[in-house]
């Protein structure tokens, strides 16, 4: 069973402690458990505000969902450009803001990449709004984040300095610098300050977020990807700039790198697992590309699930066995980006390169 852990912080503020009872009530009816064993939990929920430090994450897959609380919402100015600083500064895979009393909570949501969503209304009970509110996490709470690498020192030397598939990346990451994208769906700049852009340049130099990843099918059963947070226009180290993905361990949930005996690996990037399954399921695919972009004209998939997780690889998955054709495919992740599968990334950047928006419409 999925088991959750509050900060004691709540225990120290009145609205706090109210939110936290009500919470409870409803993630037992939604089938969790709350632990009082840090070591245990999955999920750790932290109060943020100006007095506490973000929750130092003692294992790699625990999922961190922020709670802070303001007197009221500003409704004539954007949700997002209100909280989003406080999001980033918490360190937080979500940040959820209450707002108003006891009695009359409002709540919303704000994440890293897909915005900030209004999650309940006013003229509704606080029954169905704590109902909305666990319905809106709960994917999040049980979703399965496979993040963890190990890195095998067995690359056969001639592939030590790449094959042709490789070379085609690195041409497709120098294409990809040059289309100017951001490195999230919306212009961070216009909803942070400098010192907090600033902020989020060190965290992305240590691998967040960046303007998408690449990759292209070696074999079979293995695929060339492009590691995590690395300059998409410099890519050209084998096992620090592009890593061959040889298989996913379902049992330790991490994903298997074979990388040279001569360097310190960098982390692949986040979407190995989605790339993994969807060059399983469907062998004609032969590259993949994800964008923080968009284009017009295109269903998009609504999800809960956050970047780097199976639940996530199983639904973009789904939705292109529903496509006319899997291995030419785009797939709309709504207020987060693409993804593009095709024969090459040569082929798949020639296919959408008149037909990308810059910025992710925000729904």
């Amino acid at each position: 069973m999925d088991k959750f852990w509050f900060t004691p912080s709540f225990q120290e503020v009145s609205i706090a402690k109210d939110f936290q009872t009500h919470l409870v009530e409803y993630l037992y009816e939604s089938g969790f458990s709350e632990t009082l064993e840090l070591r245990e939990a999955n999920v750790v929920f932290q109060m943020v505000n100006d007095q506490t430090r973000p929750f130092r994450r003692q294992h790699y897959a625990v999922y961190v969902i922020g709670v802070t609380f303001v007197s009221a919402l500003d409704r004539h100015n954007d949700l997002l450009k209100q909280f989003y600083s406080t999001h980033i500064r918490s360190l937080s895979n979500i940040l959820i803001v209450v707002a108003g009393s006891v009695t009359d909570p409002q709540f919303v949501i704000t994440t890293l990449e897909r915005g900030a969503v209004l999650i309940s209304a006013e003229d509704d009970s606080i029954e169905n709004r704590y109902h909305q509110l666990v319905e809106r996490i709960a994917p999040l709470m049980r979703s399965h984040l496979i993040i963890r690498n190990r890195f095998n020192p067995n690359l056969p030397s001639n592939l030590w300095n790449g094959t042709s598939n490789t070379q085609s990346l690195s041409r497709a990451g120098q294409i990809l610098e040059s289309w100017d994208l951001l490195p999230a769906p919306f212009p961070m700049e216009d909803y942070l300050s400098p010192e907090d852009m600033a902020h989020v340049r060190r965290l992305f130099g240590i691998g967040g977020l960046s303007y998408g990843n690449l990759s292209v099918r070696h074999d079979a059963t293995s695929f060339w990807m492009s590691a995590s947070g690395v300059d998409k226009s410099r890519l050209h180290d084998i096992g620090r700039d592009i890593l061959l993905v040889t298989d996913f361990d379902a049992e330790e949930e991490s994903m298997n790198l074979s990388v040279p005996t001569t360097i310190a690996p960098r982390r692949v990037s986040v979407d190995a697992i989605e790339h993994w399954k969807i060059y399983r399921q469907y062998p004609d695919v032969g590259a993949i590309i994800h964008i923080h972009a968009w284009m017009p004209e295109i269903v998009a998939t609504e999800f809960n699930y956050p970047c780097g997780s199976k639940e996530l690889a199983d639904e973009v998955s789904k939705q292109l066995s529903l496509t006319e054709d899997p291995a030419h495919a785009v797939i709309g992740l709504k207020n987060h980006g693409l993804t593009i599968t095709g024969e090459s990334p040569e082929e798949i950047l020639a296919r959408i390169y008149d037909r990308v928006v810059r910025q992710v419409p925000m729904q």
